[in-house]
């Protein structure tokens, strides 16, 4: 059965969650405070975490990157919930490695459908055959992503924006159509998300291969973005 973690120190949202996760078809694990959280995924990889921001000891966002900085826990779904609103707050989330986040008060419905979507958009990368571009190649089966054969570290939205873009180098995608393929169930999801998973896989992209690196992905103005496979051909 899929498990999910909840990390949240209200106790009644908890349950609430817990609920609605039972009647769903899921087995659920409350953690009240950041220790418990660790402590739960230490003990058993859930496969996905539904993570409030304000906790008890360390906060959402500091559990949300040191889980994605960790090989055996970074490709886990983490779907922030907060009562923190704003724009800036959304983008801090999903730069802290958050796949999705949902503010509070938030319908029981909307979370599971969300929730589903995460799980879904994980499975269809879980086989395959390797792609390569140039410098640039990505293993679905081995969930790996090398730069002249160096190793490229990437989260898991990361990896799957990657992943599409290869399978049609230069083709323009607008943020619609990422949303769409990349990932899935969009109706929740707004369209600034993709520019912020966009601009942390160029960072990815930088740090193993410097500019060549963050050339790889061309924004095309009033259109979307593109692979470019020429930067990746002269790398």
């Amino acid at each position: 059965m899929t498990r999910i973690l909840i990390v949240e120190d209200e106790a009644a949202i908890a349950e609430l969650i817990a609920v609605n996760l039972r009647h769903a078809g899921y087995d659920s694990v409350h953690a009240a405070d950041s220790r418990a959280a660790r402590q739960a995924v230490d003990a058993r990889r859930p496969d996905a975490i539904l993570l409030d921001w304000m906790l008890p000891g360390e906060s959402g966002m500091a559990l949300a990157r040191s889980w994605r900085a960790n090989p055996r826990t970074r490709d886990i779904p983490i779907l922030m919930l907060t009562a923190r609103a704003e724009e800036s707050d959304r983008i801090a989330g999903l730069d802290a490695g958050a796949d999705d986040y949902i503010v509070k008060p938030f319908s029981p419905r909307e979370l599971l459908a969300r929730l589903r979507a995460v799980l879904r958009r994980r499975a269809p990368h879980a086989s395959g055959e390797a792609v390569a571009v140039g410098a640039l190649t990505l293993d679905p089966a081995a969930h790996r992503v090398t730069w002249n054969g160096a190793a490229v570290k990437l989260g898991p939205t990361e990896f799957r924006l990657l992943h599409h873009l290869l399978r049609a180098p230069e083709r323009v995608y607008s943020r619609a159509a990422l949303l769409d393929k990349v990932w899935g169930d969009h109706v929740f999801i707004e369209e600034r998300t993709v520019d912020v998973h966009v601009k942390r896989l160029r960072e990815n992209l930088r740090e193993a291969a410097g500019d060549a690196g963050a050339a790889a992905i061309e924004t095309v103005r009033g259109a979307g973005y593109r692979l470019n496979a020429k930067a990746l051909s002269a790398a």
